[in-house]
């Protein structure tokens, strides 16, 4: 549920040598500190050189955020309400 893991098998280490520093889980506790709801799904992509967390969390009114967070230091990127 948590996040993809790279080609080569090491969670750590990706092709352009960015380390992960937080994991998949903490990216969730994060994203439910800002918005309040219940985690869907966890996705872990490389978007120009920076490898994010996207988490996406239910909220109790039904409204679905994605949150992106940095994985090198647990910075929230972005908060969007999914359409």
């Amino acid at each position: 549920m948590y996040g993809n893991n790279p080609a080569n098998g090491n969670a750590n280490q990706y092709a352009n040598g960015d380390r992960q520093r937080i994991t998949a889980q903490q990216a969730a506790e994060i994203a439910v500190a800002r918005i309040s709801g219940q985690i869907i799904h966890v996705d872990l992509e490389l978007d120009n050189h920076l490898l994010k967390y996207e988490v996406y969390v239910l909220t109790d009114q039904g409204v679905v955020y994605e949150v992106e967070i940095a994985s090198k230091d647990g910075r929230i990127l972005s908060v969007e309400m999914e359409d």
